[in-house]
């Protein structure tokens, strides 16, 4: 079994004790009780993962169009969610800002993530809506002068997140993407779950590295290696046996 992202970022992430324990366990934990099952996952999916697969991939090859009346709605959707009580004016205003879209037209800033990232925030609004706003209004915790800009950051971590789980693939080409493979198939909303943990997980990463806007790649990187090591646990078979689901509220 190779080795996650997550080995090679522990001690630039905040991983503590030495890389050989933290292998060691890694392969008691995951590989000698769940090897044999993905494995089975790799060489031969079921119907019902084959389907949500195949429907997750379709979402996330699904290219933003702002001509379109459905993503034109959604756009309208998330506006609503984010804000109950104030009336967006228009789909092109400099209320967009206010979110953290980096101009007065969202559209432009979909191109990394694609209409699932729009989904992916609406879902986190929704679902929710105590983190989500606690996130936008960067409640809690000391802040930075320079606050990386909420809605580009959920793109970006939307787009994460497909790189970390490679599903491009009829099958998974890696270890977690099988875990979460096998998550998808007990529930068809894991990876809208996951980005909500990813965003909660990120702004936390932020804080506790007193970062700025500058460093927010680095903090997006350290995000990844800390889902990578949850998925990877033994005892995790749902996005809501993350450790850090419990940031969520």
């Amino acid at each position: 079994v190779g080795l996650t992202n997550a080995d090679a970022e522990d001690a630039s992430c905040g991983g503590t004790g030495t890389p050989s324990l933290r292998i060691k366990k890694r392969l008691t934990c995951v590989c000698f009780y769940r090897k044999r099952a993905y494995e089975r996952i790799c060489s031969n999916l079921t119907p019902l993962q084959e389907e949500r697969l195949k429907r997750l991939t379709k979402r996330m090859n699904n290219c933003f169009d702002a001509s379109r009346p459905d993503h034109q709605d959604a756009l309208r959707a998330l506006w609503s969610a984010t804000y109950p009580e104030k009336k967006l004016e228009a789909l092109i205003s400099d209320q967009w800002k206010d979110m953290g879209w980096q101009g007065k037209d969202p559209s432009t800033d979909f191109r990394g993530g694609g209409f699932i990232s729009l989904e992916n925030l609406l879902f986190f609004a929704k679902t929710f809506p105590t983190s989500f706003q606690r996130l936008l209004k960067k409640q809690g915790g000391k802040r930075a002068a320079w606050e990386y800009p909420f809605a580009v950051a959920g793109v970006n971590i939307t787009f994460m997140i497909m790189q970390m789980l490679d599903l491009e693939a009829s099958k998974p080409r890696t270890f977690v993407g099988s875990v979460f493979l096998q998550m998808l198939s007990e529930n068809e909303w894991a990876f809208d779950l996951l980005y909500c943990v990813a965003f909660a997980v990120m702004d936390k990463q932020w804080l506790d590295r007193n970062a700025t806007y500058m460093e927010f790649n680095d903090v997006l990187r350290c995000t990844r290696a800390q889902l990578e090591r949850e998925l990877m646990m033994d005892d995790v078979f749902r996005i809501e046996d993350m450790p850090s689901f419990s940031l969520l509220s």
